[in-house]
């Protein structure tokens, strides 16, 4: 019995491709979250901001027109700030259910045992 000789060429092992370096999961997540909490700067953009609570304002005032930057600034601030600790309250709920991932049910018993179900 003869071999059957291959008349096609084969690339030389030395020429392998060699895959992207990868991170486990979950640490790039982690250094983003330590990136955004070392530094002091508001997460929601300004300008759609701004655009939403001028929306709002109008839908329940069509006389109030005008806004302060400092006034816009400061409401921005403050529900940056109702929103961070909302999660806060919200992971430690998943985590008390033995749970990484943040539900809807989470943050509605974060709100509920927060006092902050009622928004006024």
């Amino acid at each position: 019995m003869t071999r059957k000789q291959n008349t096609t060429r084969t690339r030389p092992r030395s020429r392998l491709l060699v895959k992207p370096h990868r991170f486990k999961q979950g640490t790039v997540a982690l250094r983003e979250i330590r990136k955004i909490q070392n530094s002091g700067n508001l997460l929601i953009p300004f300008a759609p901001f701004i655009r939403v609570v001028k929306e709002i304002t109008f839908r329940f005032s069509p006389e109030v027109t005008c806004w302060q930057a400092e006034a816009l600034a400061s409401i921005q601030e403050a529900a940056e700030d109702f929103l961070v600790r909302l999660f806060e309250d919200g992971m430690l709920c998943a985590i008390h259910a033995k749970r990484v991932t943040l539900k809807k049910k989470d943050l509605e018993l974060a709100r509920r045992i927060g006092g902050r179900e009622r928004g006024w």
